[in-house]
Order: structure tokens, then C-alpha cells, then sequence
């Protein structure tokens, strides 16, 4: 009861400023009816407050306070609570001596709500403009509601953004919108692998690597979700299951959680994120001086193990008092050379691998349907995938994010 009270306060406070700031010399008078609102959660007196409020702030008009209005209201009611039709109009605007009166209609209908105004011209009798917009079912929006019909029957400017999105869309596969909307959707991509992972896949299958050209097709399935939406930018959460290199006889699985931004009607984003995988790896070094064969050969610890066994076993120099071989560590023989690291290997353990993904693009619109293209760099230590990817994806669901009463 209290924040009705307080709400109520301050709607007839701006009310009442307003019609004294726009109270300017040589300005045609009006007067705001109160308009029908039918099945929505507001009261008649609420819609009447907004809409003398947006009529003054157009600056066009020297627009009556319901003070000014108080003497006519108290000959017949009717003026007051079911005033709409054009005479009754005509009748009211000559009562109060102005030269144009406005009112209307709220109403809801299904997931939408239909603003329809009509501006009478006391003077000659006639209806000088009106405005009629569907918009979609967002309650605590209906001051902007107003403001955008009005502005459309003045011939003013109304931001896109705004229209997008408060204008009802008759979209297939949606419930009641905004804000939070759920889109998800097939993809796909290529990338060139670079640094240690593009090693990795040229590297020959007899040393651990995958032996195949060092870039690999991407298909997959997106799941998206604006947990933010403004007329700015949306906030989303993206979440990425994909399979790399089928197209080479390879199954590389990665999952990848990303956040992101998509600003305003343009539809460019950014997203970052990190993201999982399943890889073997073992322990070993790379030959970077070529001291044991081909430079740059990898080694494993098996590896330089038989490499060892080869080399040194028949060398007195790497056997102990009693005359027994004694295997040489790598440090032992070039001692830059780190044999801790572990590096990715076909035929180690298996294990979960992490990397770090950034992406930017541009997401194309037309309805329910979003086709997002996008260029990424997912990045590990000394290596990653470059690439683009492009996607099909489908609005599955949208919520408000505010279900806040107007009273």
C-alpha cells in the first residue's frame, strides 16, 4: 500500500511538472482524456498520468492537468471514466476550451498489449492524427509504450532498438518475451592449428602424433542463453560441444563455456571463455639441438629409452664398478633439456586437457532464426586453433526479466 501511495505521489508530481514545463506561449492546448484500459494490471488513472505525462514531453502542446479538467469531470462523471468515442471527445474539448483532446485504449490481448490513441481537433471537428501499435507483453513498459506511439503519430523519431524491441513478433517457436531469450543451434568451422599443437598433428605416428595436415574441420552444437538483454547490448552464456578432424579419420572432442556481449541492432559480439578436451599425453623433451637424429624430434621417456638402450649399451662409459649398464639420463648428456613437461601424445595416458577460447563475429537475424558467424582463436601453451565457424540457431524460448506490477 505504501509503494502504491508513493507511486501514485510521483506520478502526479511529474504530471504536474510537466504541464508547467511545456506550459509555453503560442502552443496549441490539449487536453488528456482518460483512456479504456482493458485486462491489463493498471488502473485507469495510471494510464491517464502517463499518457498526459508523454504528451507534454513532446514540447508541442500546452497540455491540461487534470486540475484544469477537475470542473468538467465534476459536471458528468462520464468525462472522467468513458470518454473515448469522438463526440464525447468533441463535447469534453469544448467544455474545456482546448484545441485538440487525446485519449484511447490500453488493452491486452493474448501475449500482447495494443496501444491505440487519437487526436482530436476541437476546433474543426476532426481526428487530426492517431497511432495504433502492438507490442509485446511487457507491463512495466507501458510508459514507453506510449511514448513511442505518440512519437510515430507526431512524425518524430523513434529509436530501432526501442521498436525491436517492444513490437510484438509473430515468431514461431516462442513463447512470451524479453530479456531472457534461449537460442541453440548446429555448427560449423575449420581452423589451422598452429605453435605446439600444429606440431603435434604433423608430428609422424611412430613418435606420438597424429601425422595429418595441421587443420581440422569443426561440427557441433551450440547452446545459448541472454540472461541480459537492453537496447544496448545483451549479455550471453554459450556453451559448445564440438568434434575436430572427422573429415582426417579423427575424433577430438572439446566442450567450452564461454561469456559474451552482442551490442544493439548490429548484432557484433565478442565471447571468452575456457574449455575442456580429452588428450594423451606423456612425459618427454624435444631434440631442439638435433644431438640424438632429426632436429626437433620428439622424444618420450620410452622413446629415449630405446634410443638409449641402442646407443649406449655397448659404451663403457656408462657402466658402473661391477661392469653393468647403466642407462643415461637426458639432463645427464645435455642438461637444457626438461624431461618433466608432459606433451601430447597418441600414446600416453589419457587425460583431461584445458585451453582458453576468444571469439568475435557477427550474428544475422530474420525472425526466430540467428545465423552467427564468427572468427576464434583457441589457445593452450605454445599453440592453439584458428579458425571461423558459422552456425544456424533457433530461438527456443524467451522470458521477462521483469514481471514488476504497474499501478
Amino acid at each position: 500500500m505504501k509503494n502504491k501511495i508513493k507511486t501514485q505521489i510521483a506520478l502526479l508530481v511529474i504530471s504536474m511538472m510537466g504541464s508547467a514545463s511545456f506550459a509555453q506561449t503560442g502552443l496549441p492546448s490539449i487536453a488528456v482524456a482518460s483512456p479504456q484500459v482493458t485486462g491489463l494490471d493498471t488502473e485507469q488513472l495510471t494510464a491517464e498520468k502517463i499518457l498526459r505525462i508523454e504528451t507534454a514531453k513532446l514540447g508541442k502542446y500546452n497540455v491540461y492537468d487534470q486540475f484544469d479538467m477537475s470542473d468538467a469531470y465534476a459536471k458528468d462523471s462520464n468525462y472522467q471514466y468513458n470518454c473515448q468515442s469522438k463526440s464525447c471527445l468533441l463535447t469534453l474539448g469544448n467544455e474545456l476550451d482546448v484545441d485538440f483532446i487525446i485519449s484511447g485504449s490500453y488493452d491486452k490481448l493474448g501475449q500482447k498489449i495494443v496501444v491505440n490513441l487519437k487526436l482530436i481537433n476541437v476546433n474543426t471537428g476532426d481526428v487530426a492524427k492517431t497511432g495504433m501499435i502492438e507490442f509485446d507483453d511487457q507491463l512495466v513498459e507501458l510508459q514507453r509504450m506510449t511514448e513511442t506511439v505518440l512519437k510515430e503519430m507526431h512524425g518524430m523519431e523513434v529509436p530501432k532498438a526501442v521498436t525491436d524491441r517492444l513490437n510484438f513478433q509473430n515468431e514461431p517457436i516462442t513463447t512470451n518475451n524479453v530479456g531472457k531469450i534461449n537460442n541453440s543451434g548446429p555448427r560449423v568451422g575449420y581452423a589451422v592449428l598452429t605453435g605446439s599443437v600444429g606440431e603435434f598433428a604433423t608430428r609422424s605416428a611412430d613418435r606420438g602424433g597424429l601425422d595429418i595436415f595441421p587443420g581440422m574441420s569443426m561440427i557441433g552444437y551450440q547452446f545459448e542463453a541472454q540472461y541480459v538483454g537492453t537496447e544496448k547490448f545483451s549479455a550471453l552464456v554459450e556453451i559448445f560441444a564440438n568434434v575436430w578432424g572427422m573429415e582426417q579419420g579423427k575424433f577430438v572432442p572439446s566442450l567450452n563455456l564461454m561469456n559474451g556481449l552482442r551490442f544493439g541492432d548490429s548484432g557484433w559480439e565478442i565471447a571468452f571463455g575456457p574449455g575442456i578436451g580429452l588428450s594423451r599425453t606423456s612425459h618427454g623433451f624435444f631434440d631442439d639441438k638435433g644431438l640424438f637424429g632429426e632436429k626437433g624430434q620428439y622424444f618420450s621417456d620410452q622413446d629415449w629409452n630405446k634410443y638409449a638402450d641402442a646407443t649406449y649399451l655397448q659404451d663403457p662409459a656408462h657402466t658402473d664398478d661391477m661392469g653393468y649398464y647403466q642407462r643415461p639420463s637426458v639432463v645427464s648428456i645435455e642438461s637444457s633439456y626438461n624431461t618433466e613437461e608432459r606433451h601430447a601424445d597418441t600414446r600416453g595416458a589419457l587425460g583431461v586437457s584445458t585451453h582458453f577460447v576468444v571469439g568475435a563475429g557477427r550474428t544475422f537475424r530474420s525472425g526466430a532464426l540467428s545465423i552467427p558467424v564468427n572468427l576464434f582463436y583457441s589457445f593452450k601453451k605454445k599453440g592453439g586453433f584458428a579458425g571461423a565457424s558459422v552456425g544456424i540457431n533457433i530461438v527456443k524460448s524467451k522470458s521477462k526479466i521483469n514481471s514488476r506490477k504497474v499501478i
